[in-house]
């Protein structure tokens, strides 16, 4: 079984955009878990305009199901929150202060050093690490001599192509998937991926152990419910 983990930043979004606690961030992801869904993903960024930081730790009080946390390590408070909440598993994407989503991932061969520290410090607390990186072999076999225990492969390419060309869109994703098999790193992936999409991708990468879905989840929710797109999604990934 492929672990769904439901990124609840929109639903934060939501909530900041008028103040107040409505919607509720933490009933709504203890609501998730309850429907099924193996993990609840966060990405608290500085400026706090979706998920706070105190989300992050009444999150962690709750929830039985694993807690993701993303964001970039060169941000001391970013590491600072991750080993004082200390999630079941923590990926480091490299993103901007300000960025708007996630647009790349990391070049683990130029960045390897940087890395390295970081990839110990969370294991050393005894941290599950994943290491946001595009498809591409090189960068699996960086993430593998940096330590990382999985990498999140950024999907945004395939899952920007339409049904005519996902065979051919998925081929580097395959690529990299076999390297990390080999290499005897786990898979994850996330970003755009959705209900059109997500079927052939799983069925397709070898050994995906999890998936990160948010915007589009969310989206689906206010067309078809929380509890009935849960677990439509969870549908997709069997195999």
């Amino acid at each position: 079984m492929i672990a769904l983990s439901v990124n609840i930043n929109k639903i934060a979004t939501l909530r900041n955009a008028r103040g107040g606690i409505i919607p509720n961030v933490i009933e709504h992801a203890k609501n998730i878990e309850l429907f099924g869904a193996n993990g609840i993903t966060v990405h608290p960024r500085p400026d706090e305009r979706h998920i706070t930081y105190q989300d992050v730790r009444e999150l962690k009080k709750v929830l039985k199901v694993e807690l993701n946390i993303e964001g970039n390590p060169k941000e001391n408070s970013f590491v600072d929150l991750v080993l004082e909440t200390k999630p079941s598993q923590v990926t480091l994407v490299p993103d901007e202060i300000g960025q708007l989503t996630s647009d790349h991932g990391w070049d683990t061969i130029k960045e390897k050093d940087f890395l390295c520290e970081m990839v110990q410090l969370f294991s050393n607390n005894h941290i599950r690490t994943s290491l946001f990186i595009n498809p591409d072999e090189k960068h699996v076999e960086g993430a593998k001599e940096i330590g990382s225990d999985r990498i999140e492969l950024y999907t945004e390419s395939y899952a920007s192509s339409n049904v005519l060309s996902f065979e051919k869109a998925i081929e580097p994703f395959v690529k990299a998937a076999n390297k990390a098999n080999e290499l005897g790193i786990e898979i994850n992936a996330g970003h755009d991926l959705n209900l059109e999409n997500l079927k052939f991708f799983a069925t397709n990468i070898p050994n995906l152990k999890e998936v990160s879905i948010g915007h589009a989840l969310i989206a689906d929710a206010l067309n078809y419910g929380m509890e009935n797109t849960v677990n439509l999604y969870l549908r997709a990934l069997l195999k």
